[in-house]
């Protein structure tokens, strides 16, 4: 499989990470960071993880975040366990007699795993935007996308991936997203029918918006009760204390 991905696709991978090379080239290199940045981001899907526990943390997002973390998993089940072992394909840069070798040398070596296809960046990436695409308002959601898209370009950029490697995580992460939209739904309908277990019920209420409302307002309580009513200042023991205690 890994073979014939490389001989069939190779023309329209060498001429897409080419013009990325001649395009960083021409740029002094001027996007470097931001593309090491965006590739950070989905470094082991840990931010777009992150993403999907604060989402499940406030009530009105709980199924939101719930279905992130159901298509990250899913789409790893399919890119990490299966694809990527199916395949086996190695790196843009793994053969030194290629020209991927020397662009990914100028971009500056980053460092990625044995296997590339697909890539995993970009399905947990996609994963996670199609996620909110399918749980959100359709009108503003699809921008999460782009954030897909450029998790794709950077891996390209950055030669740790073959444009058909960026293509096959879009669509794994697509998959993924679609069984976790469904997984999800499907676990908030049992536990919306069990609603009598302690945890599940804490699980489906909690709000971490309601819990931080509360904290502060304790506080609030807490500083009030040690100013006067009246005037709103400190009140001062310190007489009380005196006519209480008399020196003698």
């Amino acid at each position: 499989m890994a073979h014939w991905l490389d001989t069939v696709c190779y023309a329209f991978d060498h001429a897409i990470l080419g013009a990325i090379h001649n395009f960083t080239v021409a740029t002094g290199g001027f996007f470097d960071f931001l593309m090491k940045f965006i590739s950070f981001l989905g470094e082991e899907g840990i931010c777009l993880i992150l993403l999907g526990l604060l989402l499940f943390c406030f009530k009105k997002t709980k199924r939101q975040g719930a279905c992130i973390l159901f298509a990250i998993a899913c789409g790893a089940v399919i890119t990490n366990i299966l694809l990527k072992n199916i395949v086996a394909r190695p790196r843009p840069f793994a053969d030194e007699a290629r020209a991927f070798f020397d662009w990914w040398q100028y971009i500056g070596a980053p460092h990625a795993s044995k296997n590339s296809f697909p890539s995993g960046h970009t399905t947990s990436a996609m994963a996670a935007m199609t996620a909110l695409f399918l749980t959100t308002n359709k009108k503003y959601s699809w921008t999460a996308f782009i954030f897909a898209a450029l998790m794709g370009l950077s891996r390209m950029y950055l030669m740790v991936h073959y444009p058909t490697d960026v293509l096959g995580g879009l669509i794994a992460g697509a998959l993924g997203a679609i069984g976790g939209y469904f997984l999800s739904r499907w676990l908030f309908s049992v536990c919306e029918r069990h609603t009598d277990k302690g945890f599940i019920r804490f699980l489906l209420h909690f709000d971490l918006a309601v819990l931080l409302r509360r904290l502060l307002h304790r506080k609030a309580l807490a500083a009030s009760s040690e100013t006067s009513p009246e005037t709103g200042c400190e009140i001062d023991t310190s007489a009380e204390n005196n006519e209480e205690n008399p020196k003698t």
